[in-house]
């Protein structure tokens, strides 16, 4: 089971990865985290990535199309895996299809998780989290019983500094520009299956499941 995963900021996409990861037994590969674990410990790809982005460069796809090679060899993605935050254009997703046929291991699926631009920038807009123990909230959809506190706790709850009305526009603006092209592509092949998001997260992920299964 080989997946790409989409949604914007804000749609739930990272719960429904980890509900995916559990039920499924296939890990979830962020390209993030690939790349702050291969600086890290300095290996070959890792280095040549550091050495971009001190210099304030996009680190090159063909860097991150080999950490994820690297990735899918070892044994836990050998039943599958859930990409996540790539590819992120058109041009990334030909080459990840070129370099998973050079594997034997082409895409089953690509899903994204739909959400309404207003619903998406309340969701934002409104999340504020807990110093003490990172429990997440949202002062219009799951406020606290007590505003700024945690209800976990009672430690003190604080908005991300990037998730200002401002920011939050930008960032789901540059989101869809980059993605909907990605969308077509994924579904001109077949592959794509769009899910809805503005529902409960357990009924998204029973519909995600019955995709999958």
């Amino acid at each position: 089971m080989r997946i790409v995963l989409m949604g914007a900021p804000g749609s739930g996409k990272g719960t429904q990865a980890k509900k995916m990861v559990s039920h499924f037994g296939i890990p979830q590969i962020s390209t993030g985290d690939l790349l702050r674990a291969a600086v890290a410990a300095e290996t070959e790809l890792g280095l040549k990535a550091k050495s971009a982005m001190d210099a304030g460069q996009l680190v090159p796809d063909d860097l991150v199309l080999g950490l994820i090679r690297d990735r899918l060899q070892e044994p836990d993605a050998e039943k599958g895996f859930i990409l996540d935050g790539f590819p992120r254009n058109c041009a990334q997703a030909e080459a990840l299809d070129s370099m998973l046929a050079d594997i034997e291991r082409p895409l089953d699926r690509a899903i994204q998780i739909d959400v309404p631009f207003e619903e998406l920038k309340q969701r934002l807009t409104g999340r504020v989290s807990c110093e003490s123990c990172g429990a997440v909230f949202n002062t219009h959809t799951f406020p606290p019983q007590e505003e700024g506190i945690c209800d976990q706790c009672g430690g003190n709850l604080v908005h991300r500094a990037d998730d200002t009305e401002e920011t939050v526009v930008s960032r789901l603006q540059v989101y869809e520009e980059q993605t909907q092209p990605l969308i077509e592509y994924y579904d001109t092949r077949g592959l794509l299956k769009h899910v809805d998001g503005t529902r409960d997260m357990e009924r998204i992920f029973d519909e995600i499941r019955g995709l999958l299964d």
